[in-house]
């Protein structure tokens, strides 16, 4: 039993949850918007394209995530938008727990990638220990690479005057950034399995399908 059913959520109350929290984020939009405030609107509006990559995938490809994926997700942009608002400086630990989530999300995708390449391919094997390591590299190469980005916005915004999009609050939060990332890296590595398998076979299956249609392209050539 996952956590939002251990709640009392079934499918379509996690759907409309979902749908609950993209309209509070099309009310941020539009409120930085009517502010001028550019920054909250790329932090509330790049979340509110992410809640939409789930149906954009199940439309265009043969990827589906069940409703629970989807509010995982939504939950976790949605955090990140509302902390932009300035819940980072004032509610503690909630910095922390936004990272948690946001880096299960990036986990999740990367182990539903490297799990898929296992399927698709009888070519490569990979055991549960170097998943489980690729996670956690995977996700920790994303948080610098993230931090980085804050720090350059941080820079840019010294040079041409103006709020940084992405703000940066010292040594000590890049340090808890990172150490929080793996947090939410670890649960996915340790139970992804769990609750990616349909997310993996979907992604394995596209694999095949996109290099049937290779195949096919190149014998009529």
């Amino acid at each position: 039993m996952s956590f939002v059913e251990t709640l009392g959520l079934g499918e379509r109350q996690q759907t409309r949850v979902v749908r609950a929290l993209q309209v509070v984020l099309v009310g941020i939009v539009a409120y930085a918007a009517y502010r001028g405030e550019v920054g909250l609107v790329i932090n509330a509006g790049i979340p509110l394209g992410v809640t939409f990559l789930p149906a954009l995938l199940e439309r265009d490809t043969h990827i589906s995530m069940a409703p629970g994926l989807v509010l995982w997700i939504t939950a976790a942009v949605f955090l990140h938008a509302v902390g932009a608002l300035g819940v980072y400086q004032s509610v503690p630990m909630y910095d922390q727990v936004a990272h948690a989530l946001s880096s299960s999300v990036v986990a999740g995708v990367g182990y539903a990638t490297v799990r898929a390449f296992d399927r698709h391919s009888e070519a490569v094997t990979f055991p549960s220990a170097f998943v489980f390591v690729f996670v956690l590299l995977f996700v920790m190469a994303f948080g610098v690479l993230w931090e980085i980005i804050e720090f350059g916005t941080g820079l840019a915004s010294g040079v041409l005057g103006g709020e940084a999009v992405l703000a940066q609050y010292g040594m000590s939060d890049i340090i808890y950034d990172l150490v929080y990332n793996q947090v939410g890296a670890v649960v996915v590595a340790a139970w992804g399995h769990t609750r990616l398998s349909g997310v993996t076979r979907d992604l394995s299956r596209e694999m095949g399908d996109s290099d049937d249609a290779g195949s096919s392209e190149r014998s009529g050539e």
